[in-house]
């Protein structure tokens, strides 16, 4: 089956510093891949890449959208590790998944249609409606976290990258978030690009693994192929240590 992704001898420069090189691998499509490594290893420049958000030499090749081959913002979504916000900004849920789907200013106000179809999209990955408008700035991690799932979900992508997508989520409700990506992916059949540092959770719902070590692909397959000798080529005396809440690189 053709993938929908194919990144060939991908490299990125940024300021001077090689930060990837020769990134060589494919996204199976329909299928939940899990890029794994250090801190500054290259994880969150690989989807920036992916993104065209910088310049990378080699090819990135989508096999998506109408002419399957140049995919289109609504083709792909994108969920960052974190919402950075302007301090006392006054913008509740509905007002920023608004500024993203309508072409009015947002002092004329949210349409009733639009704010019926904004209810639909967090209904679709699992939060409340009581989230509507509450500002953004006064919710919790998770919480945050499904408003821009929502949001990266709309209309209906392809592709989904998703950069340690737990990281400001309380430990208890990360395997929630985790059964949610995992739903999307079987009902929607949304290819996932996830970067995390919970090998736990790379093992329970990855169908493959990609492995960064110093911008190359160091290792690569099914997570039931990476053994722990594998890992620690990775990892190094980190291996069996790193689990949940280490920061992100």
């Amino acid at each position: 089956m053709t993938p929908l992704v194919s990144l060939d001898n991908v490299g990125v420069t940024l300021g001077g510093v090689p930060i990837l090189q020769g990134v060589t691998a494919q996204l199976p499509r329909g299928k939940i891949v899990a890029l794994i490594g250090l801190n500054g290893s290259g994880k969150t420049t690989l989807l920036r890449a992916i993104l065209r958000e910088i310049p990378c030499t080699g090819t990135i090749r989508f096999h998506c959208g109408h002419d399957h081959q140049h995919a289109t913002p609504q083709h792909v979504g994108y969920v960052p590790q974190k919402l950075r916000l302007e301090a006392n900004l006054p913008l509740t849920v509905c007002d920023l998944l608004a500024v993203s789907l309508q072409r009015r200013p947002l002092f004329l106000g949210v349409a009733r249609s639009l704010r019926r179809q904004i209810a639909d999209m967090l209904t679709r990955v699992g939060a409340p409606l009581s989230l509507l408008d509450r500002p953004m700035d006064k919710l919790s991690g998770g919480e945050q976290q499904r408003v821009l799932l929502a949001l990266a979900m709309h209309p209906d992508p392809e592709l989904l990258l998703l950069d340690e997508p737990a990281a400001g989520i309380d430990f208890k409700d990360q395997e929630s978030f985790y059964q949610l990506i995992a739903r999307l992916n079987h009902e929607r059949g949304v290819t996932i690009l996830l970067v995390s540092h919970d090998l736990s959770i790379v093992h329970k719902h990855a169908h493959q693994v990609l492995c960064l070590k110093d911008g190359r692909i160091q290792c690569e397959g099914s997570p039931h192929e990476l053994s722990q000798g594998v890992l620690a080529q990775v990892f190094g005396a980190e291996a069996a240590l790193y689990r949940h809440h280490h920061p992100h690189g």
